[in-house]
């Protein structure tokens, strides 16, 4: 049975994550502060214990990854999260994402293809920490209608297209983030605001390499 400690150590190195996120450009100090609260080790297998704050991707199984924090951060900088913000994210993955948005006091509905990993987060070690996260086996493209609209939705996978039937579940002047593949095999990091029921305007961040984003389920 693991033991999960969190350390002196393991703060220490969360300290020096977040001075390196800061570097690199990320300055919402929410954003920053959720992630030195969070043990990202708790996330990984023990075998990573001693490499969980460097800043790069590691895999969780079924073919997924935890992303890299840097990526993390600018997703989350990008959503301009606000206390009690309802947030649909699309790929739950190690639920690293989905805890630091409920870090910063989100409502969070997390969706998962995946039902290998959708089952192992029934475990989450933080689940009685963070009630504000609803867990949901499905597929990401469909979203959530039931429990829509949102103020906020991420895509933690590459995506082939924006996919209507979110933005359709997203509230008017709420942000849709999402990286989409271009023709180079590179993703761009977008940010979409709905402007009027059948409106949006676009905005093109950065290039970031994810998972691709998969229609149906998985198990």
């Amino acid at each position: 049975m693991r033991r999960f400690e969190d350390s002196y150590q393991h703060k220490g190195l969360r300290k020096q994550l977040v001075n390196l996120l800061r570097e690199k450009g990320i300055i919402d100090e929410n954003v920053l502060d959720a992630i030195n609260s969070i043990p990202r080790h708790f996330f990984l297998d023990s075998a990573f214990d001693k490499i969980a704050y460097e800043d790069r991707a590691f895999p969780i199984g079924e073919g997924q990854t935890i992303s890299q924090p840097y990526t993390v951060a600018y997703q989350t900088q990008l959503l301009q999260i606000n206390k009690g913000d309802k947030v649909l994210e699309i790929g739950t993955g190690s639920v690293y994402q989905a805890t630091v948005l409920a870090e910063m006091q989100a409502r969070v509905y997390t969706i998962e293809r995946q039902k290998k990993l959708y089952e192992h987060n029934k475990q989450f070690v933080f689940r009685n920490k963070y009630p504000n996260i609803k867990f949901f086996y499905g597929d990401g493209f469909e979203g959530l209608p039931a429990y829509a609209p949102f103020d906020k939705i991420i895509i933690t996978a590459a995506a082939p297209y924006i996919p209507p039937k979110l933005v359709a579940q997203l509230k008017i002047g709420g942000y849709l983030v999402i990286p989409v593949d271009e023709e180079d095999g590179r993703q761009r990091m977008l940010r979409i605001t709905k402007v009027a029921e059948n409106a949006t305007t676009e905005e093109c961040f950065e290039y970031f390499s994810f998972v691709p984003m998969l229609q149906g389920k998985n198990g």
